[in-house]
């Protein structure tokens, strides 16, 4: 009889584990833990409005607060939702108190980081064809691909809670992105160098 091949572990699975390991003492697995689910609480913060230094913010005070409050989250498993709920409402607080900073609706939009000339340099040409292909698509499509892209073994309950859609939706959203990313790339002479 051969043995039943076992599915990799998800994101969420191995941030609990993580976790589970940090709270039994291995200190070291915290940036273990940070590495691996810092790409979805970006994802979940700038869903929710946030710039990126209240992105920032939102994501540090969440790992300081899961320190502060390791031993009192019962389930390590849930470590990446409860990571998740807290950047959220991070960004939320933040909004609101720039909000009333700023005496307006809206909080000014931060200008949007540009790499320096020597990293600018750096990167490929192939690399700006991509990147600019990819800043046409939708915002939905941006931050899906982001997420997907940055995380060895996407947690899909995990990013759909960040993102706010239906777990269903990913597989095919992210199919529909990445044909409108291959179309749009493969019209463009300078991707085919």
């Amino acid at each position: 009889m051969t043995p039943t091949p076992t599915a990799p572990d998800g994101l969420g699975t191995l941030a609990g584990k993580a976790f589970a390991a940090y709270r039994a003492g291995e200190r070291e697995r915290l940036s273990e833990l940070v590495d691996l689910v810092t790409p979805v609480l970006w994802s979940a913060a700038r869903s929710q409005g946030g710039v990126p230094a209240a992105c920032e913010d939102a994501i540090q005070t969440a790992f300081l607060q899961l320190v502060d409050r390791a031993d009192s989250i019962n389930e390590p498993a849930a470590v990446l939702g409860w990571l998740v709920v807290v950047v959220k409402r991070e960004v939320w607080r933040l909004a609101r108190g720039a909000r009333r900073e700023f005496g307006v609706e809206e909080v000014p939009e931060a200008p949007a980081q540009q790499l320096d000339p020597e990293a600018q340099s750096i990167l490929s040409e192939r690399q700006r064809v991509l990147w600019k292909h990819v800043s046409t698509l939708s915002p939905r499509c941006q931050e899906l691909l982001r997420v997907i892209a940055f995380a060895d073994r996407p947690d899909y309950a995990a990013i759909a809670e960040s993102l706010g859609m239906p777990v269903g939706s990913i597989g095919p959203t992210r199919g529909r992105c990445l044909q409108k990313l291959r179309t749009t790339l493969g019209s463009d002479p300078g991707w085919a160098v």
